[in-house]
């Protein structure tokens, strides 16, 4: 059996790389995505003092700390048995309003939507801000730059750093907003739903009206049908920071709604030997391995799966753009991988209404910011992190001190999605004439694109040891192999 590797694969955060299976008969048998980087982040949080783990777990990531910040907060929360006030929780979601403004983009622009904007099969040096630029023009290149600097310093105003915050705390939130503050950041977040409806209609001109990118984005070669999960209010709106956690089966009917307590009764990690990220799964549905369709017990999660678990969205301007999206694939919920780039400008759209709104309230001044905590304890924290729902868990003992902490990060929740994505877009797309020369480097990224479009973090995802899934090969000054262990 020949395989093709693709190594490092390229436009996320952290390492992975792909490796095809093809069989005798010149076909695509399997596709694995490998995580070969283990961080192992709770094993070293374990010991500290529980105050710090807002600001220790910020660092697993430089693209998404705010969402493990606010998840850290929020187990600490529960952990110490203390309810924010009102000013608190409108403080921490207004900050988080500007995290998923400034990290949408960055996925958008940078990462993922040049394979859309320049081109998939666009010579890889293209393939990047510059060529989305030169594709889209300079005047756009000057709005990307400026408006995800304003959901950076949103960050920075709120919570003290634009990428490492130290606002929020057990009970609360450090300092208050001013008027000021309040001032700055409307204005700001004023400009950010423009950029928004500017970059939905971006898309719309280069990719909704392009019949290609449309076929391609509604083949089956990046279609998926798995359940979805998401958070949501009490209404079942979308909620990024607060709410029950909602999984749709692939007919968008409820299976479930849960708090953050009970996401050990309904999700479940198995270990593969292969990778250092373990794949999630339904519980009570059973392991039923890496298969599609209404029995798998596999979920999304993302731009794409928060749509179809909400029932709606609640600002108005956003509302009516994901009707529209769901208007053009025909049905809710939407299956197609590719559609997580349009899903993503949405929710752009709708974190920035969002922000104006709590930014208005009445209450997002007040001077009752903080609740002192009491003994602690175990606690979950949830959050909606820009590429999916996040899980915090903690046991912390008597003297304030972690003794066990679990994370079950976005791409975790992905992780099984996603490997299935890019097995079936390298079936669809690696034909025989490619494999006889290993296929050609356009190919292998509409490949990666299957992957790209979840916007995968494996930084923080890789926490498992698991079986041996690895081999240490010591070579010689000759190249002579010495040691295989």
């Amino acid at each position: 059996m020949k395989k093709i590797q693709i190594d490092p694969i390229t436009r996320l955060e952290g390492h992975g790389r792909i490796d095809i299976f093809i069989n005798d008969k010149q076909e695509v048998e399997n596709a694995y995505l490998v995580i070969p980087e283990l961080r192992g982040f709770e094993r070293f949080c374990e010991g500290r003092r529980a105050e710090l783990m807002p600001q220790l777990t910020s660092r697993i990531c430089g693209v998404c700390p705010v969402a493990h910040h606010m998840a850290s907060a929020k187990a600490l929360d529960m952990a110490f048995n203390v309810e924010s006030p009102k000013t608190a929780h409108l403080i921490r979601e207004l900050m988080y309003c500007g995290y998923i403004i400034y990290d949408h983009i960055l996925h958008f622009y940078f990462l993922g939507g040049p394979d859309f904007v320049v081109g998939p099969q666009a010579p890889p040096e293209e393939r990047n801000i510059f060529g989305v630029i030169k594709k889209a023009g300079v005047d756009i290149g000057k709005e990307v730059i400026k408006h995800r600097a304003y959901g950076q310093k949103i960050t920075e105003i709120i919570g003290g750093k634009a990428t490492h915050p130290v606002v929020a705390l057990p009970g609360g939130v450090t300092k208050p907003m001013t008027e000021q503050n309040c001032k700055d950041i409307k204005e700001m977040l004023t400009s950010c739903v423009q950029f928004a409806l500017k970059s939905l209609d971006l898309f719309n001109d280069i990719v909704i009206k392009n019949s290609d990118y449309v076929d391609l984005i509604k083949s089956d070669a990046f279609r998926l049908e798995v359940n979805d999960m998401g958070l949501v209010d009490s209404d079942g709106y979308l909620n990024f920071y607060d709410g029950k956690v909602r999984i749709t089966d692939t007919k968008g009917k409820t299976k479930v709604e849960f708090t953050a307590d009970e996401y050990l009764d309904v999700i479940q990690e198995k270990v593969v030997t292969y990778s250092y990220v373990k794949p999630t799964y339904i519980k009570d549905m059973g392991w039923r391995g890496f298969t599609e369709g209404p029995d798998s017990s596999l979920y999304r999660v993302g731009p794409l799966g928060r749509l179809n678990a909400a029932s709606a969205l609640r600002t108005p301007k956003a509302a009516k753009a994901s009707d529209a999206y769901f208007a053009a694939f025909g049905n809710k919920p939407v299956h197609n991988t590719l559609a997580f780039h349009w899903a993503r400008l949405i929710e752009l759209l709708y974190a920035s209404e969002r922000g104006l709104e709590l930014v208005d309230h009445p209450d997002i001044m007040g001077k009752d910011f903080r609740t002192l905590p009491n003994k602690p304890g175990e606690g979950m924290g949830v959050v909606e992190a820009a590429r999916g729902t996040l899980f915090h868990h903690y046991k912390v003992n008597e003297e304030g001190l972690m003794d066990k902490v679990n994370l079950v990060v976005a791409t975790t929740n992905n992780y099984a999605p996603i490997a299935l994505s890019i097995k079936k877009a390298a079936q669809a797309v690696l034909k025989e004439q490619d494999l006889e020369d290993a296929s050609t480097e356009g190919k292998l990224n509409m490949v990666e694109m299957a992957f790209r479009a979840y916007d995968p973090c494996f930084a923080c995802a890789s926490h498992s040891l698991g079986q041996k899934g690895y081999s240490v090969h010591i070579y010689d000054h000759k190249g002579k192999l010495r040691v295989k262990i």
